[in-house]
Parts: C-alpha cells; sequence; structure tokens
C-alpha cells in the first residue's frame, strides 16, 4: 500500500507510531493514546542520520521540547505514566533486534488527542493547530476546518 506524504504534524505522527520500524513511539494499551520515550525519539527521529521511517528529516529540529509543543499546539494532553498505563497491553510491538523492549533510554511520555487513535486515521483531519485565529474561532463557538491531503481523501 502507498503510504500517504505526511503534510501535517499529526499524520506524520501518526504513521510513525504504526510503523514497525519506529520504536520511540507507540501506542497505548487501548490504542487511544501514544508513548514516547524521549531518549530513543531524540536518538532514532531527531539524530543526524537518516530515520527508520527513511526521511532524512522528518521533523525540522533536533529539540524533543519543540515536538512537545507541537502536540500541546495540536491538542495533545499529556497524561500521567503509571505502571497500569504503561506501552504493555493489548497491542504489544514486536521485541526489537537487540532484545527487550523496555524503556531504558530517558523519560516515558504519555500523550492523548480524542482525535488520535489507531484504528481512526480518518479522524486526523480533526486534530486543529491551535493558532492565535483558530483559538478565537474556536472560543466564539466557529468550527475550524483542515483538508485531509489529496491521497487520503476517499
Amino acid at each position: 500500500p502507498v503510504i500517504p506524504r505526511p503534510c501535517t504534524f499529526p499524520m506524520k505522527l501518526w504513521l510513525l507510531v504504526n510503523n514497525p520500524c519506529v520504536h520511540s513511539v507507540r501506542w497505548d494499551a487501548r490504542g487511544e493514546g501514544l508513548f514516547i520515550d524521549q531518549g530513543l525519539f531524540e536518538q532514532e527521529l531527531l539524530g543526524v542520520e537518516p530515520t527508520a521511517a527513511g526521511e532524512e528529516e522528518l521533523f525540522k529540529t533536533k529539540n524533543f521540547g519543540s515536538i512537545v509543543r507541537q502536540l500541546n499546539l495540536y491538542g495533545f494532553h499529556k497524561l500521567t505514566v503509571s505502571p497500569a498505563s504503561s506501552p504493555v497491553g493489548s497491542m504489544p510491538r514486536p521485541a526489537m533486534a537487540g532484545g527487550g523492549t523496555s524503556y531504558a533510554d530517558g523519560p516515558l511520555h504519555h500523550f492523548w488527542n480524542p482525535h488520535f487513535r489507531y484504528d481512526r486515521p480518518d479522524l486526523l483531519v480533526k486534530i486543529k493547530r491551535l493558532t492565535k485565529a483558530n483559538k478565537e474561532k474556536l472560543d466564539a463557538g466557529l468550527e475550524v476546518t483542515s483538508r485531509l491531503p489529496d491521497d487520503l481523501q476517499h
């Protein structure tokens, strides 16, 4: 299948979390939130070598804080990581070549957005960047629209 060209931050994130070659980002047990291993993410996706996703530069930053800022701008909420919510669950990832699937590289972050779901790429279009103009529209009760990339429209 042809993977759509990721043009928005939420689309890039959705493609990453569903890419079996990417180990630093994974779904939570319910497929409704994502875990990001900061150390591994920095090494795997913000490093200087081409990434597992096959892109030379997936994000225009080498700073993890900028990624968190993007998550916040797109309405993701940081959840507290508890043992009960840890990434082991109904959707396990295959073990990495090095052995385990433990997260020993750095802090583990858990983010959630109501429109970011394992089995619902169609909801990505509802994730809006919270620009000043969009925030004013939302505060006024107006709808903020964005469109799916051409290759995702049915």
